[in-house]
């Protein structure tokens, strides 16, 4: 009995079974996410385009309003005009605004800041309804994938990619769907391979 042809069919299956993983490996597209991805969930909240925050300076009700933080990343504030806003924490804001009232326009101003309305998430790709959604803090990939009208039946469900702006650079990456979610992120959920 000759071994030939069966050392041909292993040897061929090797082949086919190699090239199919390399071929898959290389459908993978996204690391998953980098070390800093996964640390900005647990930061405090930064600020950008498009939040609206409600400022209240004590005992001045003139003053006391809700600011949209706009396209360059600015609130106009009576008084004072323009304040950046764009990768400031609240804490930081009220500070800021605060020291630039003291500056002739009011004694010992007294400011809190809390976020009105956060900027949108955007869920794209194998979902029933893709699109801009509101942003709840505490939101997942899988919240905000029910939001948008949950998987397709091509979805996959095990992962999906995130881009998320981190330090003014936008990094994209593969989170598991469980995975919390920032206002601002765009979450894409990829077609099953099989």
């Amino acid at each position: 009995m000759s071994f030939a042809p069966i050392k041909r069919v292993i040897a061929r299956s090797a082949l086919v079974l190699g090239t199919a993983a390399t071929v898959l490996g290389g459908c993978t597209g996204y690391a998953p996410a980098p070390k800093g991805f996964d640390q900005a969930a647990i930061q405090p909240y930064r600020l950008d385009s498009g939040d609206r925050l409600r400022i209240s300076v004590f005992e001045q009700p003139s003053l006391t309003n809700s600011y949209t933080v706009d396209q360059a990343g600015y609130i106009a504030f009576p008084l004072i005009g323009q304040v950046a806003a764009r990768g400031q924490t609240l804490p930081a804001m009220e500070a800021a605004i605060a020291a630039r009232l003291k500056q002739g326009y009011l004694r010992d101003p007294d400011v809190t800041i809390e976020v009105d309305r956060y900027r949108p998430v955007f869920v794209m790709g194998e979902v029933g309804r893709p699109g801009q959604y509101s942003y709840v803090p505490g939101m997942t990939a899988q919240n905000a994938i029910a939001i948008a009208g949950g998987f397709t039946s091509r979805g996959n469900q095990r992962d999906v990619d995130v881009t998320r702006k981190i330090n003014g650079e936008v990094i994209t990456g593969r989170a598991n769907i469980s995975a919390p979610v920032l206002a601002g992120d765009t979450i894409y959920v990829r077609e099953r391979l099989f």
